[in-house]
């Protein structure tokens, strides 16, 4: 496709920014200019259509740090298409190699996360409405075969966004062959970055040797696809709503890194809302980062068939644990619980294991000799053996006990290890103490030493039960 003199693309353009609701009169655009072809386009549509918007644009360019060589080149040329199209043009300098080190996360996810985040503050600094950045629809085709390799949902393949808050993507309709056209005929020239020939990356593979592969059975597959991310993201927005609406009765607790959800309502929905509702509460959280669909479908698997104290590792430190009640997913350090002291029945809030333990006395019915509760949430004991004060307390170096039914002395580490209780887990199972022997690994198994036998006059019945929300 050729352009005379550019009109027919800057319709193309002009549809898309009508069509998403991209601008108003009288806008400041902040436009993210690399000096690449996608980045020139969009800054010379804007300005051949900046009178009829009521246009102001600004520009700035974004030092990744990875490029030292390239980088004042690609500056230079910046400055000067700036200079000559009256537009005020400014740099911001991020540091992607030491963000990738802090966070742990590849350099791609680190450059994209940090170039948005210098975009907002150089728009808020200049009073800019909006960031406009030079998304195309191969962008968009890369994007969905990317997402589709990887084992994305239908959020995922929904692509990217024509509109997300303040960042708009005028050229998200166009191919990259319309672009080059326009260049030409506006006798505009670019830079080419060097590491979009590399072949390591994924997004390159896909651009130099799938999608032209892919061309030789569909010559129209970059409008093929964005308009399969067109379907998706209609089909998202209604998804989306009952989402929401559906978490807001879920959340019990929700900080920057952690998310706790009421368990028994998911156990019972549907396998693609649960889905949809696990990615939100991910999403929404900052510092929880790393989930793909296949670690989704771990924690839905968690959430339907695991057991009360299971739990699941997924990348970067993210932890999923299934509760008696509630569902945590958090990439917090694991706590260790404190020391609660019972002087004398009632209830102790551990909150380090988000569990409250209530005990109470009684006499001992009659035909009771010998019970001793389910053990794990509920126990029953000889009180005269547990008297009053008792203390609660995290696990110790060489603690041990007599597990009730076993018949001998077993360490507390060896009896972790073959009840499968996960290292980052012990040090918040409540352990009831009397006089420094361990009375009942709450949870788990009580003390032989303490049950009720022949004699018992008085009962101790002590239960665990997850903190309410």
């Amino acid at each position: 496709m050729g352009y005379n003199d550019g009109m027919e693309f800057l319709e193309k353009v002009r549809g898309t920014i009508g069509k998403y609701g991209m601008l108003s009169p009288g806008d400041l655009v902040m436009v993210a200019l690399s000096g690449g072809p996608d980045s020139v386009c969009l800054l010379s549509a804007l300005h051949r259509m900046r009178e009829e918007f009521s246009l102001s644009i600004n520009a700035v360019y974004i030092d990744h740090g990875l490029r030292p060589s390239e980088v004042p080149g690609e500056i230079r040329f910046c400055a000067e298409l700036c200079a000559s199209l009256e537009i005020p043009f400014s740099t911001k300098s991020i540091d992607v190699a030491a963000h990738v080190r802090e966070v742990g996360i590849n350099k791609q996810e680190a450059a994209r996360e940090l170039r948005y985040r210098a975009l907002q503050e150089v728009a808020v600094s200049a009073g800019a409405r909006r960031v406009a950045v030079g998304h195309t629809a191969d962008d968009q085709a890369e994007t969905l075969l990317m997402r589709l390799f990887r084992g994305a949902g239908p959020a995922g393949l929904s692509g990217i966004p024509p509109v997300r808050q303040n960042i708009i993507r005028p050229l998200i309709e166009v191919e990259r062959d319309e672009i080059e056209d326009f260049l030409a005929a506006e006798g505009r020239g670019y830079v080419i970055d060097s590491s979009n020939l590399r072949d390591k990356y994924t997004r390159n593979r896909i651009r130099h040797f799938v999608l032209p592969a892919a061309r030789a059975i569909n010559a129209d597959l970059v409008r093929t696809l964005a308009r399969t991310a067109a379907i998706f993201r209609e089909e998202e927005r209604y998804f989306e709503a009952l989402v929401t609406k559906t978490l807001m009765k879920l959340v019990c607790r929700k900080t920057d890194t952690a998310v706790e959800l009421f368990l028994a309502p998911m156990e019972a929905m549907d396998m693609v809302l649960l889905r949809r509702t696990v990615r939100r509460a991910i999403d929404a959280t900052e510092g929880l980062r790393g989930v793909g669909f296949i670690h989704v479908e771990e924690i839905t698997g968690l959430i339907k068939e695991g057991k009360a104290g299971d739990r699941i590792h997924l990348p970067h430190g993210l932890r999923v644990i299934k509760g008696y009640a509630t569902l945590l997913i958090t990439v917090d350090t694991p706590e260790r619980l404190g020391e609660y002291i019972l002087s004398g029945p009632g209830e102790v809030v551990l909150h380090e294991a988000s569990l409250v333990l209530h005990c109470t006395l009684s006499s001992l019915p009659e035909g009771r000799e010998g019970a001793y509760g389910d053990g794990r949430r509920s126990v029953l004991l000889d009180a005269a053996k547990a008297s009053f004060p008792l203390l609660v307390r995290a696990r110790r170096p060489g603690d041990f006990f007599y597990p009730l039914g076993f018949g001998k002395r077993k360490k507390l580490q060896d009896f972790f290890v073959d009840k499968k209780v996960h290292r980052d887990q012990r040090d918040t199972v409540p352990l009831l103490v009397k006089d420094g022997e361990i009375v009942w690994v709450a949870g788990y198994r009580a003390d032989e030493r303490y049950r009720i036998a022949k004699g018992t006059i008085r009962v101790l019945q002590c239960e665990i039960k997850q903190q309410k929300c």
